[in-house]
């Protein structure tokens, strides 16, 4: 095997839009990096309704009528920047003018537009992928360890419920067209057994340095449970594919890093490509969270190990580019190796693994000498031609970003 040269190219989280939308972006408290997302937009125009309009609630976590009201100043906010609330849920979002991208904003809005993930919309999200030419990092000057053989990967056996249901993907509006990612259910340490938390990576939020935040972001656990083929989802109801529920983002945090750096190809902002966010279902409070709904959440490790005391580490994602369809969960489990980006930057993990786009923010988990299993890091980026992944190592900055979304809602 030889050596990661000093240039390469970097895979990462948007991908190949099958139309663009203008639409101005939300207002959000969040930071990002990028990999492997997906792009496309459903029945083409972003309408879900027969009537062409999808019904819509804004809303905040908290209460049953899934109607809540945003606050004034928060309203108002919104206004300054272009954004009637109203006009949203009726179908503005879509009107999406890139020079009207928030970028400064401390407050995340993402109005609930319900039924807008019907079952079309998420089958159609297409892969976001970002890349990395291997002829076009800046420098390879911390420890690199030889790149790891292609370890083919696996699909989940269904249910997914049973094998990974901890697992999900992340659905989101960009102005290139409808994404997807994956996440990962996590425990809430202000909420013991009842968190709303999910774990993904930064460039599933937010565009970085060269844009804004994303919008619509839902996230909807053990998707396409029973593992039915692409073929076999297209009369699928919303249940079926959607069975645990469509949750929508009411927070989301992202590294400072990933937004002051972090672009739609190469490695900047990669080893810090990681986010929280907190959901609330879309219905309005049913009384059970999201660690209750799905059956468990999984602990975050951030004492992130050194690489060569990782015996294993298991990557689940739902892969959308070719020769994958996103409608299927895979993992790779493989011993990691070292990437190095750059000698100022935490050395990221490395496995060999054939996912593509659409699998970025999919949870990397290291089962513990003591038998128990955590997230240590998530999908971030990986070569033009698939065959490895790399995901940040989780240190303090990844804490930081946990514990603020934590604590945001430590008292409700």
């Amino acid at each position: 095997m030889r050596s990661i040269r000093p240039s390469f190219t970097v895979r990462r989280g948007r991908g190949a839009p099958r139309r663009s939308s203008p639409v101005p972006a939300t207002v959000a408290l969040v930071s990002a990096l990028a990999l492997t997302a997906t792009a496309c937009n459903g029945n083409g125009n972003g309408d879900d309704n027969a009537d062409g309009r999808p019904t819509a609630a804004a809303t905040r976590s908290g209460t049953g009528d899934g109607k809540i009201k945003i606050p004034d100043d928060i309203r108002q906010k919104l206004k300054e920047h272009g954004i009637d609330v109203d006009k949203w849920k009726d179908g503005a979002w879509k009107n999406w003018n890139r020079d009207d991208w928030l970028r400064e904003a401390n407050d995340f809005i993402n109005p609930i537009i319900k039924g807008l993930w019907n079952p079309d919309r998420m089958r159609g999200a297409d892969d976001p992928a970002k890349r990395v030419d291997d002829n076009d990092l800046s420098g390879d000057q911390g420890v690199t360890d030889p790149t790891p053989a292609p370890v083919d990967a696996q699909a989940v056996k269904p249910p997914y419920h049973t094998s990974a249901a901890t697992s999900g993907k992340v659905f989101f509006d960009s102005p290139e067209g409808t994404m997807v990612c994956s996440a990962t259910v996590v425990q809430d340490p202000a909420h013991p057994g009842k968190s709303n938390l999910i774990w993904t990576a930064g460039h599933c939020v937010h565009a970085g340095k060269s844009g804004g935040w994303y919008r619509n972001i839902a996230f909807v656990p053990s998707y396409n449970n029973q593992g039915r083929s692409n073929a076999r989802l297209q009369d699928a109801s919303r249940a079926e594919v959607a069975p645990y529920g469509v949750w929508w983002a009411d927070a989301a945090k992202t590294s400072q890093q990933w937004i002051d750096q972090g672009g739609r190809t190469g490695g900047n902002g990669a080893s810090y490509d990681f986010a929280v966010i907190h959901v609330t279902p879309e219905q309005g409070n049913a009384g059970k969270s999201l660690e209750e709904t799905v059956g468990g959440a999984l602990p975050v490790n951030f004492g992130a190990p050194a690489v060569p005391k990782v015996q294993s580490i298991t990557a689940t994602g739902y892969p959308a580019a070719a020769p994958y369809d996103g409608q299927l969960a895979y993992q790779c489990q493989d011993k990691p190796g070292r990437l190095s980006l750059d000698k100022a930057d935490p050395t990221m993990y490395r496995i060999g693994c054939t996912m593509t786009g659409g699998s970025s923010g999919g949870g990397w988990v290291e089962t513990g000498p003591d038998g128990e299993s955590a997230l240590v890091s998530n999908t971030s980026i990986g070569p033009v031609r698939a065959g490895w992944l790399a995901g940040p190592r989780l240190g303090e900055v990844a804490k930081g970003v946990y514990d603020s979304v934590s604590e945001k809602f430590a008292g409700r």
